[in-house]
């Protein structure tokens, strides 16, 4: 199989570049201590003033007075077999406040293997908190305080797909540590398609931003100029493993469609086609003697998955050419419930946005130079 390839709801071929998940270490005596962090003292906005924010774009002043106390700062530790702090280290990330029950949103990766959380908020009070529900395939995870704070101050949560390339946007975090930090940006671009930590599995329709994004910014919220979440920051994409302008953000749709089954069930089930292929390029399209460089290749069908049952057909034959082994055969996907099917994202973004298990999925193929419709059955993606 060719190291391009993808699996559906996956990626597993290799890249150049290093994908760093923007989550810092810090020695485990850190864990615990209070941020000496003082409070701007601004207002919280109530009534109609409210209404106004919603409207109009802030300058990135207002948007940081506005947003500032829904940020807060993670810190876990994870205990060894023995009962020692794994290698003397803990870690640090951030998180928004999603609810006044007290439910914080963050990144899986940040929490994975804690055994212990502590949040602090702006005004250096801390809680402990225990992981309410993680999901690693989009790398989602909401803990809850032990304790209500005072006063809670969630974030509104935006909706993504309105967003445009070019609009500018916020990142408030603790890169570092630094608590309370913001940066800002554009969206360099929408629907790309990142790996997911440790799943074997694909994170799609990721927000792509230059908004700096340093280790300790996990978890953060990325805003729009109306003080709407509009993604959760994650990763940095880096070949000497500093920020280079290439920051990623989980859209706040993909948060809104998780975190209501991770609040009640402490698992998000996501769909599953059971396929593993390439996106035709130029090359590839000139092997399979297509007029166009577009649509999915199919090379493998996992035995007994929805592909399986509904008839999809794998790559049987290939050639060489010029030294290089290229697939002659196979079911080439084109649209996914009438919608055109470029590359593998655009499945994945479907997937993502419009299915959940027990939906029926129609795909539409190219077989060996006839046109036909196959309807899938979705279950339940596999734990890789």
């Amino acid at each position: 199989m060719a190291k391009s390839g993808f699996v559906v709801g996956g990626l597993i071929g290799a890249t150049a570049v290093i994908l760093l998940f923007a989550f810092i270490i810090v020695p485990s005596q850190e864990i615990g201590t209070p941020d000496l962090i003082t409070s701007n003292g601004h207002n919280t906005i109530f009534g109609d003033e409210t209404s106004f924010f919603a409207k109009k774009n802030l300058t990135l002043i207002e948007l940081f007075e506005k947003s500032e106390e829904g940020v807060v700062k993670i810190k876990v530790v994870r205990i060894g077999s023995q009962g020692a702090v794994q290698g003397d280290i803990g870690g640090m990330g951030s998180g928004f406040v999603y609810d006044n029950l007290g439910h914080i949103i963050t990144n899986a990766h940040v929490v994975d293997g804690a055994d212990k959380a502590t949040v602090t908020f702006l005004d250096g009070s801390q809680y402990n908190a225990e992981i309410i529900g993680k999901d690693k395939f989009t790398d989602i995870a909401v803990i809850k305080v032990s304790e209500k704070p005072r006063l809670l101050h969630p974030l509104e949560i935006g909706d993504s797909s309105l967003l445009q390339v070019g609009e500018q946007v916020a990142a408030i975090g603790n890169p570092f540590g630094l608590s309370g930090s913001m940066t800002s940006g554009i969206v360099s671009q929408i629907g790309r398609l990142i790996a997911a930590q440790d799943s074997g599995f694909s994170i799609p329709d990721v927000i792509q931003t230059d908004a700096a994004i340093n280790p300790g910014n996990s978890g953060g919220p990325l805003l729009n100029m109306r003080g709407q979440v509009i993604g959760i920051n994650t990763a940095i994409q880096s070949i000497t493993g500093e920020f280079s302008g290439i920051g990623f953000a989980v859209p706040s749709n993909t948060v809104s469609k998780i975190v209501p089954t991770l609040i009640k069930e402490g698992k998000y089930p996501h769909p599953w086609i059971g396929i593993v292929g390439q996106d035709i390029d130029p090359v590839l399209a000139k092997v399979l003697d297509l007029k166009q460089a577009k649509g999915f290749l199919v090379m493998t069908v996992v035995d007994g998955s929805p592909a399986d049952k509904a008839g999809l057909k794998g790559m049987s034959q290939t050639k060489v050419i010029d030294g290089k082994e290229y697939p002659v055969d196979g079911d080439i996907i084109i649209s996914v419930d009438g919608k055109e099917v470029r590359k593998i994202s655009d499945i994945l973004i479907h997937l993502q946005r419009e299915k959940s298990v027990g939906d029926e999925m129609v795909l539409g193929i190219l077989r060996d130079g006839d046109f036909m419709d196959l309807t899938l059955k979705l279950v339940e993606r596999p734990d890789l």
